[in-house]
């Protein structure tokens, strides 16, 4: 198997994985505040890491800097915000919305690392882009739906950044990323929860988000980081912009319909872009490591 298609496999995994969750924290968040929901979404990340064997003895010191602002962007502030959106916009809108993530990481993958953007790919991206924005128009009539699709956005914004700045950190022992990123995610968000003096949980809706959190954020973001090992950044998040599709067709099936026509439309442009993308033919240059994960 080729690095691109092993990357491919695990990008479109972790897009699997993370995808699923979000109408799920929809539901089970409902009466958990969004800085709780943020931190038993990473404490199931880092309960599984900590479960993880790992053997490889590579620290982590030298890059705790990039570790802390990766936790703080998606591991604290995401989820949070996130959450408030949640609570204003309908679940299959929300996970559609998530493939703004694809153009933002893009964006940055380039800002930051000079990685190279064909026009094939910014055909797909400009396809998955009008798919958002026809999905956000409806939003616009009403307040309440267009500040959940914003919030939703930021969050996203939050989780571009930290896939671009944590992309030098995929050649490590992906098990001690999570883990560590989980667990100052962690701390962050129940500080915050804490000042503002948010509500304790009742321990089943407590439970449900931290195995939301296990597999929407442990398991997809170990699989996340295989894939840029493989392919970078960019394609990476290219591929994982599939998650859209899985997090809409939970929402759909629990009932949380929004305006159908829109998300029709925007569903056909997404997999447009999608498509276009995957199509792509590219190869990475892999490291010597490459085997390792």
């Amino acid at each position: 198997m080729t690095a691109m298609r092993r990357g491919a496999l695990a990008a479109a995994g972790a897009a699997a994985c993370f995808g699923v969750t979000v109408p799920l924290v929809q539901r089970f968040g409902r009466d958990v505040g969004p800085w709780t929901t943020a931190a038993l979404l990473y404490s199931g990340a880092a309960i599984l890491a900590v479960l993880t064997p790992e053997r490889a003895k590579e620290s982590l010191r030298p890059h705790a800097v990039r570790v802390v602002v990766i936790a703080l962007l998606g591991a604290a502030a995401a989820p949070a915000l996130l959450a408030m959106g949640l609570r204003r916009i309908d679940g299959a809108s929300a996970s559609l919305l998530l493939g703004f993530e694809a153009a933002f990481t893009v964006l940055f993958a380039r800002a930051l690392y000079r990685e190279r953007i064909t026009r094939r790919l910014m055909l797909a991206l400009a396809l998955m882009l009008a798919g958002a924005i026809v999905l956000v128009r409806p939003t616009l009539a009403a307040p309440r739906s267009s500040v959940g699709a914003a919030l939703v956005l930021v969050a996203v914004l939050c989780w571009a950044a930290d896939s671009a700045i944590m992309r030098p950190l995929s050649d490590l022992p992906p098990a001690k990323v999570v883990r560590a990123k989980s667990l100052v995610g962690v701390v962050a968000s129940l500080a915050v929860a804490v000042v503002t003096r948010e509500p304790i949980p009742a321990l089943e809706h407590a439970g449900l988000l931290l195995a939301c959190g296990a597999l929407g954020y442990g398991v997809s973001l170990r699989l996340y980081l295989a894939a840029q090992h493989h392919v970078g950044a960019a394609r990476t998040a290219s591929v994982f912009s599939v998650a859209p599709f899985f997090g809409a067709g939970v929402a759909l099936a629990l009932h949380e319909r929004g305006d159908l026509v829109s998300l029709s439309i925007a569903a056909v442009l997404l997999a447009a872009g999608a498509v276009t993308q995957a199509t792509e033919r590219y190869e990475h240059k892999v490291s010597a490591t490459a085997s390792r994960t």
